[in-house]
């Protein structure tokens, strides 16, 4: 049997209860009966609604929404959650890059390895990117990658590099009261990472706010709702002029 954290251990005899009950209801009803050896106890799904992580099922249907109402030939995505790329391949092709790339098969989709500080692509040559929820753990050493204090600064300079004239970035990281978490990530304040876009401009910016009334997705919120955050998520849209 495996048991769950000992936290959970307190929902222990709720669980036993209930093995023994669908254990007498299996008998009488014909059906397989379970044994003790093969149980799994899982105390903590029986919750009134699920639960979700609010950061990263809004930002992914965020960019999701942003790549279908303007879907490109090809897409070039670094490091986002792989359950954005693997369903947002059904938009249009996508590559993706990492720095531990996965071995993710889907069709419509490529996968390949790169570092965020040094992007393997022209100047101003791909027309529609993104990378979201990645930068703030740049250069914190969280994934095998080197300490760099400015390595978050020297990936957004790479983003910013690479989008072609027209084209369009689609940008999500940690907003809020800026601080470091080391090593976990940093968080920003709406005016960092706009600086760090320079020659970019802003097309919109949406805001999942961080639970403290409530975790929701805003669509074109108000920048000035950032300073009222302690762990938001920023999503912008940055597009490099014609």
């Amino acid at each position: 049997m495996r048991f769950p954290a000992l936290s959970k251990f307190h929902r222990l005899p709720r669980f036993f209860a209930y093995f023994g009950a669908y254990r007498r209801a299996a008998v009488v009803g014909g059906a397989r009966v379970p044994k003790l050896r093969d149980a799994r106890a899982m105390v903590e799904d029986a919750t009134p609604r699920t639960g979700f992580d609010a950061q990263y099922i809004y930002h992914c249907g965020w960019t999701a929404r942003e790549l279908a109402r303007r879907p490109p030939e090809r897409h070039v995505d670094f490091s986002s959650a792989l359950w954005f790329v693997s369903i947002a391949s059904a938009i249009c092709h996508i590559d993706h890059y990492d720095y531990r790339p996965p071995a993710l098969e889907m069709p419509n989709v490529g996968v390949g390895a790169c570092d965020l500080q040094r992007l393997p692509f022209e100047d101003k040559s791909l027309a529609s990117i993104s990378c979201m929820h990645v930068v703030e753990h740049i250069g914190l050493g969280r994934y095998g990658d080197a300490l760099d204090p400015l390595g978050d600064r020297k990936a957004m300079q790479e983003l910013s590099r690479v989008l072609a004239p027209g084209g369009t970035l689609l940008f999500a990281t940690p907003v809020g009261k800026p601080r470091t978490v080391f090593n976990a990530h940093r968080i920003y304040a709406y005016e960092e990472i706009t600086a760090a876009f320079p020659e970019l401009q802003v097309e919109s910016f949406a805001l999942v706010t961080d639970g403290k009334h409530g975790s929701k997705l805003i669509f074109d919120a108000d920048p000035a709702l950032v300073s009222e955050q302690k762990y938001g998520c920023g999503c912008w849209v940055f597009r490099r002029s014609d």
